[in-house]
Protein backbone atom coordinates (compact mmCIF):
# COMPACT_ATOMS: atom_id res chain seq x y z
CA UNK A 1 0.00 0.00 0.00
CA UNK A 2 1.53 3.48 -0.90
CA UNK A 3 1.20 6.53 0.93
CA UNK A 4 -1.11 7.80 -1.32
CA UNK A 5 -3.84 5.19 -0.83
CA UNK A 6 -3.23 4.78 2.82
CA UNK A 7 -4.67 8.73 3.10
CA UNK A 8 -7.09 7.71 0.73
CA UNK A 9 -8.42 4.99 3.00
CA UNK A 10 -7.99 7.37 6.14
CA UNK A 11 -10.35 10.07 4.56
CA UNK A 12 -13.30 7.84 3.35
CA UNK A 13 -13.01 6.05 7.15
CA UNK A 14 -13.37 9.43 8.28
CA UNK A 15 -15.89 10.54 5.89
CA UNK A 16 -17.83 7.46 7.17
CA UNK A 17 -17.90 8.08 10.60
CA UNK A 18 -18.40 11.46 10.72
CA UNK A 19 -20.98 11.75 8.10
CA UNK A 20 -24.50 12.22 10.04
CA UNK A 21 -26.30 10.48 7.45
CA UNK A 22 -24.62 7.23 8.01
CA UNK A 23 -25.40 7.42 11.40
CA UNK A 24 -28.90 5.85 11.12
CA UNK A 25 -28.90 2.80 13.98
CA UNK A 26 -25.43 3.87 15.51
CA UNK A 27 -25.07 6.00 18.34
CA UNK A 28 -24.66 9.92 17.57
CA UNK A 29 -21.28 11.29 18.26
CA UNK A 30 -21.36 14.16 20.88
CA UNK A 31 -18.62 16.44 21.85
CA UNK A 32 -20.69 17.87 24.89
CA UNK A 33 -19.82 16.76 28.60
CA UNK A 34 -22.52 15.51 30.16
CA UNK A 35 -23.69 17.77 32.50
CA UNK A 36 -23.15 14.91 36.09
CA UNK A 37 -19.91 13.18 34.56
CA UNK A 38 -20.05 10.84 37.89
CA UNK A 39 -23.16 9.03 36.43
CA UNK A 40 -21.01 7.91 33.28
CA UNK A 41 -18.32 5.93 35.88
CA UNK A 42 -21.59 4.33 38.17
CA UNK A 43 -24.46 4.05 35.76
CA UNK A 44 -26.66 2.02 38.77
CA UNK A 45 -26.69 5.52 40.28
CA UNK A 46 -28.25 6.71 37.20
CA UNK A 47 -31.11 4.20 37.65
CA UNK A 48 -31.57 4.85 41.37
CA UNK A 49 -31.96 8.33 40.78
CA UNK A 50 -34.57 8.18 37.94
CA UNK A 51 -36.62 5.60 40.66
CA UNK A 52 -36.77 8.79 43.10
CA UNK A 53 -37.04 11.12 41.30
CA UNK A 54 -38.33 10.23 37.53
CA UNK A 55 -35.85 10.27 34.14
CA UNK A 56 -37.13 13.95 34.62
CA UNK A 57 -34.45 14.55 36.77
CA UNK A 58 -31.84 16.87 35.45
CA UNK A 59 -34.64 19.51 36.04
CA UNK A 60 -34.05 19.19 39.63
CA UNK A 61 -30.74 18.12 40.60
CA UNK A 62 -27.64 21.10 40.47
CA UNK A 63 -25.08 18.62 41.27
CA UNK A 64 -24.22 14.91 41.96
CA UNK A 65 -21.30 14.65 44.31
CA UNK A 66 -19.13 11.72 45.05
CA UNK A 67 -18.41 12.06 48.48
CA UNK A 68 -16.95 8.80 49.81
CA UNK A 69 -15.02 6.10 48.29
CA UNK A 70 -16.19 2.94 50.85
CA UNK A 71 -19.09 2.65 51.42
CA UNK A 72 -19.58 4.52 48.36
CA UNK A 73 -21.65 7.63 48.96
CA UNK A 74 -23.07 10.33 47.19
CA UNK A 75 -24.56 13.68 48.09
CA UNK A 76 -27.23 14.66 45.61
CA UNK A 77 -27.70 18.59 45.65
CA UNK A 78 -31.11 19.72 44.54
CA UNK A 79 -32.33 22.74 42.93
CA UNK A 80 -33.55 24.69 46.39
CA UNK A 81 -29.86 24.08 48.10
CA UNK A 82 -31.26 21.32 49.93
CA UNK A 83 -29.27 18.15 49.93
CA UNK A 84 -30.04 14.22 50.69
CA UNK A 85 -26.89 11.08 50.40
CA UNK A 86 -27.24 7.70 48.75
CA UNK A 87 -25.06 4.84 49.81
CA UNK A 88 -24.55 1.79 47.91
CA UNK A 89 -23.90 -1.50 49.54
CA UNK A 90 -23.89 -4.92 48.18
CA UNK A 91 -27.38 -5.66 48.43
CA UNK A 92 -29.17 -2.21 47.77
CA UNK A 93 -28.95 1.55 47.89
CA UNK A 94 -29.52 3.21 51.02
CA UNK A 95 -30.78 6.96 50.78
CA UNK A 96 -30.72 8.80 53.92
CA UNK A 97 -33.03 12.05 53.64
CA UNK A 98 -33.44 14.87 56.14
CA UNK A 99 -31.48 12.40 58.56
CA UNK A 100 -34.07 9.18 58.09
CA UNK A 101 -32.53 6.33 56.43
CA UNK A 102 -34.67 4.24 53.45
CA UNK A 103 -33.58 1.22 52.31
CA UNK A 104 -34.67 1.37 48.86
CA UNK A 105 -34.54 -2.76 48.13
CA UNK A 106 -37.95 -2.16 49.66
CA UNK A 107 -40.68 -0.92 47.55
CA UNK A 108 -42.86 1.01 50.42
CA UNK A 109 -39.44 2.46 52.08
CA UNK A 110 -38.16 3.70 48.03
CA UNK A 111 -41.71 5.85 48.26
CA UNK A 112 -40.96 7.10 51.43
CA UNK A 113 -37.73 8.16 50.19
CA UNK A 114 -39.69 9.83 47.03
CA UNK A 115 -42.09 11.23 48.97
CA UNK A 116 -39.47 12.94 51.24
CA UNK A 117 -37.31 14.02 48.82
CA UNK A 118 -40.85 15.54 47.48
CA UNK A 119 -40.98 17.73 50.81
CA UNK A 120 -37.64 18.76 50.18
CA UNK A 121 -38.66 20.08 46.67
CA UNK A 122 -41.36 21.43 48.21
CA UNK A 123 -39.43 23.66 50.78
CA UNK A 124 -38.83 26.25 47.73
CA UNK A 125 -35.47 28.11 47.55
CA UNK A 126 -34.19 29.85 50.72
CA UNK A 127 -33.38 33.70 50.43
CA UNK A 128 -30.69 34.71 52.41
CA UNK A 129 -29.67 38.20 53.15
CA UNK A 130 -26.22 39.90 51.95
CA UNK A 131 -24.00 40.02 54.68
CA UNK A 132 -24.88 37.17 56.06
CA UNK A 133 -26.57 37.16 59.32
CA UNK A 134 -28.84 40.47 60.67
CA UNK A 135 -27.10 42.33 63.90
CA UNK A 136 -29.10 43.39 67.06
CA UNK A 137 -29.52 46.83 67.22
CA UNK A 138 -27.18 49.09 68.83
CA UNK A 139 -27.83 49.29 72.50
CA UNK A 140 -27.39 52.72 74.18
CA UNK A 141 -24.33 53.21 75.49
CA UNK A 142 -23.73 52.55 79.14
CA UNK A 143 -22.31 56.30 79.79
CA UNK A 144 -25.18 58.84 81.51
CA UNK A 145 -26.77 61.49 79.15
CA UNK A 146 -25.60 65.10 79.15
CA UNK A 147 -28.47 67.31 79.61
CA UNK A 148 -28.63 70.06 78.06
CA UNK A 149 -27.85 73.32 79.96
CA UNK A 150 -31.12 75.46 80.14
Amino acid sequence: MTKDELKEKIKALVNDIYNPETLTGKEEITLDAPKFPVLAKFPELKDIIIDLLTDQYEIFVTDIQWVAPRPTTFRIVLGNGESFLLTYTPRSWIGQVEGKKYYLLNLSEEEQAAQAIARMLAYGVTEEKPGGTETPEETPSETPEETPAA
